[in-house]
């Protein structure tokens, strides 16, 4: 993927560390995770019951659904446990300067 698809999300800023904050683009959210080693960036809706998982708990590398407590890897989307079977779709995400970018992974 070519160096200038990335997209502004918004202020770095608003980033937390340990937490996930959501952002729009173009009318879908991203979620952004700040872990402990990184960031990592997914869409912001659970593939099961279409809650915002920026509502869920983070911990370590697993965000768990505030709906039903279906739990993805943030690093891949992969589902970890039921009742979610459909990974979430996950964009790169950087800072640059003061701004958080992000490019589709796929």
């Amino acid at each position: 993927m070519s160096d200038d698809n990335w997209r502004p999300l918004g202020p770095a800023s608003a980033l937390r560390e340990g937490d996930v904050v959501a952002f729009e683009l173009d009318g879908r959210e991203i979620a952004v995770y700040w872990t402990d080693d990184g960031l990592y960036a997914t869409d912001n809706r659970c593939t099961h019951g279409d809650a915002r998982l920026s509502d869920g708990f983070l911990l370590d590398h697993t965000i768990e659904c505030p709906l039903h407590q279906g739990q993805f890897d943030v690093r891949n989307g992969a589902p970890m446990c039921d009742p979610v079977t459909v990974p979430i779709r996950c964009w790169r995400v950087r800072i640059e300067g003061e701004q958080v970018e992000v490019q589709p992974a796929d």
